[in-house]
């Protein structure tokens, strides 16, 4: 695969760097790149956009806004430059370890993590908003007028489906500013603090929808939950759980066909079908499950 233009970037002109790749990304690569002479000494992270957008839903300029605008609050990465003509975003490089689903066993990981993620969403909005059913029911067209792999079941789950829609719609808080992607690889930890990186799927949304999506892309269990939902909220009440819990079927049955759509469309080898596959059957156990009712009674006061 070819290498991204670095030396087109602003930000390095005249100087003299090394630049080594980065291990993860999903729709882009990523580099850290290093300045070695010629003026104050740069540590940076550039972010290659590969793939798409359009067809995943991702905005790159309300990306690059919403990063600026958590860098600037402390939550996330400073922006360095913006390249949208060379799609590169340039962002400062964050000390510290990215986080594993195993880490969040440590509580005090899981409650630096819920910290974070509270101070993003008390900060400035962003731009643009964010709505899993919104964006289910896009990659669910997208999906079919395409003719991409889907599993035979999915469809089978429409009618409990539209009561969660509902159930979450009918009773929704004023969205706060979030991430909407906060995966275990997103946090970056020093043992004091915790950062949130790529916002690629940023937006304004349900604050429950953010916790419940890194609960399930985490693999956490119940007593996670509980103990993940309490260190955010501090006092949460049983909607607030009720509504996580939610939010955590939500996330598997929307971002599962996101894996479908990049199964045939990335540019990126990866098992995007097995990904998708995994969160869909989550979501299938969930609608399966015998706690759907309680859980929508809960959400809604019924």
């Amino acid at each position: 695969m070819e290498d991204p233009p670095l030396d087109r970037l602003a930000c390095l002109a005249g100087r003299s760097w090394r630049a080594s790749p980065l291990p993860g990304g999903l729709t882009n690569r990523n580099f850290r790149v290093t300045t070695t002479a010629a003026g104050p000494a740069l540590d940076l992270v550039v972010r290659w956009a590969l793939g798409d957008a359009a067809l995943l839903g991702i905005d790159r300029d309300a990306e690059a806004a919403n990063t600026t605008t958590a860098g600037e609050t402390g939550v996330g990465a400073r922006v360095v430059e913006y390249r949208p003509d060379l799609s590169l975003l340039v962002i400062t490089f964050l000390e510290g370890r990215v986080l594993a689903d195993r880490d969040f066993g440590d509580p005090g990981v899981l409650s630096r993590a819920a910290a974070a993620t509270a101070r993003l969403h008390a900060g400035p909005r962003f731009e643009g908003d964010f709505d899993m059913a919104t964006r289910q029911a896009a990659y669910l067209r997208t999906v079919r007028a395409k003719g991409y792999w889907l599993p035979s079941g999915y469809s089978d789950h429409a009618a409990d489906w539209a009561s969660v829609c509902a159930a979450l719609r009918a009773t929704a808080p004023p969205s706060v500013p979030c991430n909407n992607d906060l995966l275990a690889a997103n946090f970056i930890d020093d043992g004091a603090r915790t950062h949130l990186i790529d916002y690629e799927y940023s937006g304004n949304n349900d604050a429950c929808f953010e916790l419940g999506n890194t609960a399930t892309e985490c693999g956490f269990g119940a007593e996670q939950v509980e103990a993940y939902v309490e260190a955010y909220f501090g006092a949460p009440t049983r909607a607030d759980l009720a509504r996580v819990r939610l939010q955590m079927l939500a996330s598997a049955y929307g971002w599962s066909l996101w894996g479908f759509i990049q199964a045939a469309a990335s540019p990126i080898e990866f098992d995007f079908r097995g990904w998708g596959c995994e969160r869909y059957e989550k979501a299938a156990a969930g609608f399966g499950g015998p706690h759907l009712g309680r859980l929508l009674a809960e959400v809604t006061g019924g």
